[in-house]
């Protein structure tokens, strides 16, 4: 089994927040792949499904971004599972808009879920790192990061997030390299 979180804020006020772009490609993997119904377990939001022939466990803290790492830990630990089956989607600055890259490990670059999760399971998880731009000044970054998306963003945040949906099963299998081609192409189209 493989456990992918979502990171977001939980709440109608913070749905289309950038920094909520985690719990939506959550609720698009779900939608896409026909995962269960949404059970409450873990201080979180999951579902079970399968993509391809992996079985996956959708989490989505119900925590607030700064305690995520609560409910992914509980999560991993009822499971008996390492940081090797540990997938998290979230909103990153340092990434064009709607670019998406994968990579194991890192710092956690000032995001707040990340390095909750961090701190309870240290660094050696899977990111899938969703683009969100930087606004160009510092004292922008809170604003932008807990901004909605654009009405003129909204065609690109779908194409990017079924391109995901879509190239899924390269990410369960492991084939990090391959999932990023195939959503590069996708969201070039």
């Amino acid at each position: 089994m493989q456990i992918w979180v979502g990171l977001g804020n939980p709440g109608p006020g913070y749905a289309m927040h950038r920094h909520n772009v985690g719990f939506m490609a959550a609720d698009v993997l779900a939608d896409m792949h026909g995962f269960g119904a949404v059970q409450k377990k873990f201080q979180a939001w999951v579902q079970e499904g399968k993509i391809g022939q992996h079985k996956v466990l959708l989490l989505k803290p119900a925590t607030f971004m700064n305690e995520s790492g609560r409910s992914v830990g509980e999560a991993l630990r009822f499971y008996k599972l390492g940081c090797d089956a540990l997938t998290v989607f979230h909103d990153e600055l340092d990434l064009a808009p709607f670019k998406v890259k994968v990579k194991r490990g890192g710092g956690t670059a000032g995001h707040n879920g990340l390095r909750s999760i961090d701190q309870h399971l240290g660094p050696d998880f899977r990111r899938v790192r969703i683009g969100i731009g930087h606004p160009g000044h510092k004292d922008r970054v809170t604003g932008h990061v807990l901004g909605n998306y654009a009405k003129a963003e909204q065609d690109d945040l779908a194409h990017m997030l079924g391109a995901i949906g879509a190239e899924a099963e390269w990410l369960a299998k492991g084939d990090d390299a391959r999932f990023m081609s195939e959503v590069a192409l996708r969201m070039r189209d």
